[in-house]
């Protein structure tokens, strides 16, 4: 018996190797890209010369076979096209010729789309070739799985592994048929010796996560409806088989991202309280949507057998919470898309929180709000939150403008996005208010403001440029490394043989000593990151006496700091900077660090000083006093003048803001201060303004001695002396009074009230 059946498949492999066609191209002797009419024409004239009648020869009537049935390929325009992609033709055994015709795949389709498809969808690819019989067994298996599969969000495709060589070698194919399920672009390998409908099913659902849909019981239930702060929604599913159907788990891939799948199995006596609670009929399957609010589902379907169509319809209309965050650029994308028409203005409505529960009634007061009557602008409006902390460059970009409130915490920001990088946005005037006597009008001022926008041409108050969000759910180091190596295991499993042992344990243990390694250098950066934080600032005051004070990292502007502190600074930050002598500093830099210090933990700020005793300082001083004159002219800098000058240069925009005790915007239009003495009034309303230039260090004369800074006590014999008290404070000025309003001036300066000098560029540091 074995010997006949050995007979019978020699004799069918010479009968199809006999029947097989020739390329048709090269019987008729044209071009791939030949049209009908040349076609026609080589058939012609090859069928005359090779016609039985007129040829004599022995193999004349096997070749005009070959030359008619080349003619008739090529002149049936779906055939033709079929043997172009995939070289076959009716006379080679055909496997499911109306399924993988239909489903073949290249490795440039594979690589370009199938593996980004994967990510929501899930795939099953088939390797097959010709002569393959074990193929042909398969066939009605495959085509159940297509029946089966393919209405419930599963890609089906096939790659001839002959036609594939390429791609059959990436993912690791060695014979034929080979079956393989694709996750978010990883490739699941099928090893099971036979292949049924069962086998492959039960291989389907062992490859999805673990916790992709999960049991939720009377004992669970509660914390996985109180879960939404993740940012995901929460869909129950109320179903009676025991087992989790394949459709609720594919639903629960496309989804994963935004929502969080339970299944209730409504036999069970530890489920007949979930399903009393939301009225769930046990003669059907249900499905429930929930938002924030745990007891209310804001969407339910109830049918004999849920399809996928409706669950997917179901979820995608509410697949984010009344007041979602901006987790990430996907996120972001999805609620404030681009529009870039004023007319049609979609606006982001942004609460600015941080990720503490004393922030919570900021977020639910608009919650409430937005769940309430503005809903009907919800396909324009979108109201949402944001972690400030979690976004730090996104909030620096909304930051930079010169109307952004100090401390941004409780208040809201109204975006418009022009393009991908590019939005508009204003600040809500007065901030989000929830204490109840100024909640309302905190509401009624939001309603106004997004009414103007949304209903008016008027261009909205500042732009800026925004960089993708950072992505809150994107797993950690620790996570991606037990994923890879997870993924490792499969591999070995599926393609290490015992002769591929010993690479396969080098490669193990390569990623344990890069993990390691990864370990100890950052065990390392953390002991020296707490050596520099515990460390304090010292300074000498004029006694000797050294004085600890507590951190704030104060550089030195100097050639090798100049690119890090000034050229290369990020959008939205900023350098200030205190002139100041070997002589001056022992005294300045307490009062320089003192003003500073409530800045201490802003991110976009860095504090120096410039040493003036230095000559490639004054020179770089006076390069960029020069830039930022109306008119170029020759300037005389009197070193002496400049101490105590404060610089504050905004590396991206090319611009400083100048404070000097003498600078005009520190000493006009100053009121009096309440309470404070007279000569302290006098001095701030009558300023030396006479003197043009001397804030900045100009002066007509060279001689050092005509500085007008002295040291000494500032109200030293100010009672004692008959002077003016205006006379003797417009001539002198001491060097503790040098920085005596600098906290002020730094509020203006964040407040964008202080004037700004624009440069071109910033010159090259002299010596350089």
């Amino acid at each position: 018996m074995r010997r006949f059946l050995w007979l019978f498949l020699l004799f069918l492999s010479l009968l199809c190797v006999a029947a097989r066609l020739k390329d048709p191209y090269s019987i008729l002797g044209v071009q791939k890209k030949a049209d009908g009419q040349e076609i026609k024409k080589a058939y012609k004239k090859l069928a005359k010369l090779w016609h039985p009648d007129k040829n004599e020869s022995p193999d004349a009537e096997k070749k005009f076979i070959e030359i008619n049935q080349a003619y008739e390929l090529l002149m049936d325009p779906e055939r033709r096209r079929l043997y172009d992609t995939t070289g076959q033709t009716e006379e080679q055994p055909n496997f499911m010729r109306q399924h993988i015709g239909k489903m073949s795949i290249t490795f440039k389709s594979y690589q370009n789309s199938i593996v980004l498809l994967s990510k929501k969808q899930p795939y099953l690819i088939l390797f097959y070739s010709d002569w393959c019989l074990a193929c042909a067994h398969i066939e009605p298996i495959w085509r159940r799985l297509y029946e089966e599969l393919e209405p419930i969000n599963f890609g089906m495709a096939t790659v001839h592994a002959g036609h594939e060589t390429e791609l059959a070698r990436k993912i690791g194919v060695k014979t034929v048929p080979y079956l393989i399920m694709l996750l978010d672009g990883h490739p699941y390998h099928y090893t099971e010796p036979s292949l049924s409908m069962v086998s492959s099913l039960d291989f389907i659902r062992s490859k999805f996560p673990h916790k992709l849909v999960q049991r939720i019981t009377d004992e669970n239930l509660e914390t996985f409806l109180n879960g939404w702060m993740d940012n995901k929604v929460r869909v129950l599913i109320f179903g009676r088989l025991d087992i989790i159907r394949l459709r609720y788990l594919t639903v629960g891939w496309e989804f994963r991202e935004r929502a969080v799948i339970g299944y209730v199995q409504m036999d069970r006596a530890d489920t007949d309280s979930i399903r009393q609670r939301f009225s769930v009929s046990n003669k059907v399957d249900t499905l429930l949507v929930f938002h924030e609010d745990m007891h209310a589902p804001v969407a339910s379907a109830a049918m004999t057998d849920l399809p996928y169509p409706t669950m997917k319809d179901i979820i995608e209309g509410n697949k984010f919470l009344v007041l979602p965050r901006l987790s990430s650029q996907s996120v972001f994308d999805a609620l404030c898309p681009v529009e870039n028409v004023r007319s049609r203005r979609r606006l982001c409505v942004v609460l600015v929180t941080q990720d503490d529960p004393a922030h919570d009634p900021s977020r639910a007061a608009l919650r409430e709000y937005a769940s309430g009557d503005q809903a009907r602008e919800r396909d324009r409006v979108r109201y949402t939150y944001i972690f400030r902390e979690k976004q730090v460059e996104f909030m620096n970009a909304l930051t930079a403008g010169s109307g952004s409130p100090v401390e941004t915490n409780h208040h809201i920001v109204i975006l418009w996005r022009k393009d991908q990088n590019h939005l508009k946005y204003e600040w809500l005037e007065g901030g989000w208010e929830v204490e109840p006597e100024k909640h309302n009008t905190s509401r009624e001022v939001l309603k106004e403001t997004v009414q103007r926008l949304l209903h008016s041409n008027q261009p909205m108050t500042y732009e800026t440029v925004v960089q993708e969000l950072f992505d809150e759910h994107a797993q950690g180091i620790v996570w991606r490394i037990i994923n890879k190596l997870v993924s490792v295991q499969d591999y070995l499993r599926d393609n290490i043989t015992q002769d591929d042992i010993v690479p396969a344990v080098s490669i193990f243990c390569t990623v344990l000593f890069i993990v390691a390694g990864g370990y100890v250098m950052s065990y390392l950066v953390k002991l020296e990151e707490e050596r520099i934080s515990g460390s304090q600032t010292t300074f000498v005051d004029q006694n000797g006496k050294i004085t600890p004070v507590p951190q704030l990292r104060i550089h030195e502007l100097r050639g090798e700091t100049y690119n890090g502190l000034i050229r290369l600074l990020k959008p939205g930050c900023r350098t200030v900077v205190v002139l100041c002598d070997p002589k001056t500093k022992p005294k300045l830099m307490p009062k320089f660090h003192k003003a500073c210090w409530p800045y201490r933990k802003n991110k976009t700020l860095m504090f120096a000083f410039l040493n003036i005793e230095r000559a490639s300082a004054m020179e770089w001083y006076k390069r960029i006093l020069v830039l930022g004159l109306p008119e170029p002219r020759d300037l005389n800098i009197n070193p002496k003048n400049t101490i105590g000058t404060v610089i504050a240069l905004n590396g991206h925009r090319k611009y400083y803001c100048l404070y000097h005790a003498k600078h005009p915007e520190s000493i006009f239009g100053t009121a009096p201060t309440p309470g404070a003495p007279e000569t302290e009034n006098l001095r701030r309303r009558h300023g030396h303004s006479s003197i043009s230039g001397d804030f900045m260090g100009f002066s007509d004369n060279d001689s050092e001695s005509d500085s007008d800074v002295e040291a000494g006590d500032a109200r030293k014999d100010s009672v004692a002396s008959d002077k003016p008290l205006l006379n003797y404070y417009s001539n002198i000025l001491f060097e503790d009074q040098l920085l005596e309003d600098l906290s002020n001036w730094l509020d203006r300066l964040f407040e964008g009230t202080t004037h700004r000098y624009h440069i071109n560029y910033w010159p090259d540091w002299p010596g350089k």
